[in-house]
């Protein structure tokens, strides 16, 4: 399947895209800007749901290494994410989208409970959701949460959003000679560790079939580039080609 064959897709975003040129907390510029791409993104036809971290805020990993319960700070972290998650849907709703943040920790007062069939049901009619609060457990991530969903919502692909524009061999902003994949399989990404998604979410998309296309959110526009297959990305699938 090609990357503009895609009809359902979940869209990973990390947390420190939100920040902007900040560094901590929620750019309402960014914000907005990446509403709109999503807007388009839903006109164009395809039917999106969202998973946004929350390392702008609080990430539990952090927190556990400076001495914190690592059960506690992931917790801390997920709530982080349902604060992401109410930005995101206040953007889309102020240009006419309609959105639903769903999560996985229930909070009845600021956003539904996550219920798989009545997700399925907001998508069918047209709505974005957002899944906040992770899986609801400590000691996944926010990338496992992505998987989950995408599996769940029976999605075609997932999109991860990042601040580099594909896979690279090694961390392209510290090593300049460092050379982007076209292509890789999930055993690939598996057993050279490269640094695409946690090792539980790549194996829970390779026994899914769910493809991951890690892709330059930060640039303005290029989600819609990378929807339509000419932007500039990778693609995490069967077999390297």
């Amino acid at each position: 399947m090609s990357r503009s064959s895609y009809k359902r897709i979940l869209l990973k975003l990390s947390g420190e895209v939100l920040m902007g040129p900040g560094q901590f907390g929620i750019d309402s510029e960014t914000v907005a800007r990446l509403a709109q791409e999503v807007k388009a993104a839903k006109d164009s036809g395809f039917e999106l749901c969202l998973v946004i971290g929350g390392g702008n805020i609080f990430r539990g990993i952090a927190g556990a290494a400076s001495g914190m319960d690592r059960t506690a700070a992931d917790y801390m972290g997920m709530l982080a994410t349902v604060m992401n998650a109410l930005a995101f849907q206040d953007a889309l709703e102020k240009i006419g989208v309609d959105t639903r943040v769903q999560s996985a920790i229930p909070m009845a007062t600021v956003c539904e409970p996550y219920i798989r069939r009545r997700a399925m049901r907001h998508m069918e009619k047209g709505r974005i959701v957002i899944f906040a609060a992770g899986t609801g457990n400590p000691f996944f991530t926010t990338d496992t949460a992505s998987a989950l969903r995408a599996a769940e919502m029976g999605c075609d692909a997932l999109f991860k959003g990042t601040s580099v524009d594909g896979v690279y061999n090694a961390d392209p902003k510290q090593d300049p000679t460092a050379t982007r994949y076209e292509s890789l399989s999930f055993n690939r990404v598996l057993s050279d560790n490269l640094k695409v998604m946690d090792a539980a979410a790549v194996a829970l998309c390779r026994d899914n079939h769910i493809p991951i296309v890690v892709f330059n959110i930060r640039e303005q526009a290029n989600l819609a580039l990378v929807l339509s297959g000419q932007g500039t990305a990778t693609i995490v699938g069967k077999e390297d080609s």
